[in-house]
């Protein structure tokens, strides 16, 4: 991973207040803490430890600037959220902004075993296209019925992945906890995690923290909202990028 304190700086100057209405500061329960989360965790109030939102601010900013410069570089990222509260937010985000991403389950082998794992997506697409081009249309019911299943059962996990033709270059997590097999693969690829990670979680395992509430909606979108936007920023601001000029049309007032 590249030095990302050397990076251009394109990150906006985060107002605590935003942070703090978005309910980032708000940690786990103190009980279930996870000692190395120490270095981010202002306080403790009834049992819940506060997040230090100036050292979010912070993370976000190298963060930021970090997805800026991949999408300028035309890199692949990941977004993946598989945790309830993450799911739709994820999806809605990165589908707007045509990111890659998973809501339902990182299959294993993403990056370890990417050669079949490619050919599964690419067996979802020829399927697909199949059923919709009525190629099928000599098979029987039955058999027809099974293709639609299959070709079900893979979208369920490339969905999101459709476009992908190789290992992605960086990854960005909801509760590296609950992802435990995306940081694995990640660290035997050596694939950067970046990752909004709780009180209650190791972050040794992660690249760019993110220290957050990933477990509030309103949290989650305010991170994911500024990663997407900083990728979809540096994509656009990527040499020979096509700019869509919006021409004034005469008349209409």
């Amino acid at each position: 991973m590249i030095d990302i304190s050397k990076l251009e700086n394109v990150a906006p100057d985060y107002d605590l207040r935003d942070l703090l209405e978005a309910g980032c500061h708000f940690g786990s329960d103190a009980s279930s803490w996870h000692p190395k989360m120490a270095k981010w965790i202002y306080s403790k109030q009834e049992g819940i430890h506060i997040i230090d939102l100036e050292k979010t601010a912070s993370q976000l900013v190298l963060a930021y600037n970090y997805f800026y410069h991949l999408g300028k570089e035309g890199k692949v990222v990941i977004f993946v959220g598989t945790k309830r509260q993450a799911r739709e937010t994820v999806k809605e985000k990165a589908v707007e902004a045509k990111v890659h991403w998973i809501v339902s389950r990182w299959l294993g082998g993403l990056l370890t075993n990417w050669q079949q794992v490619g050919k599964s997506l690419r067996k979802m697409i020829e399927i697909e296209k199949g059923l919709k081009e009525d190629k099928y249309k000599m098979y029987t019911k039955f058999e027809q019925t099974q293709l639609e299943k299959e070709a079900g059962r893979y979208a369920r996990f490339f969905d999101g992945l459709r476009e992908l033709k190789k290992i992605p270059d960086a990854v960005f997590v909801i509760d590296p906890k609950k992802e435990k097999i995306v940081l694995k693969e990640a660290l035997m690829m050596d694939v950067p995690v970046i990752a909004l990670v709780d009180t209650d979680t190791d972050p040794q395992s992660v690249d760019i923290v993110i220290p957050a509430n990933d477990d509030g909606r309103t949290s989650i979108e305010f991170i994911v909202d500024q990663l997407i936007e900083a990728y979809s920023k540096g994509r656009a601001a990527k040499p020979g990028a096509k700019t869509v000029k919006k021409e004034d049309k005469k008349g209409d007032k």
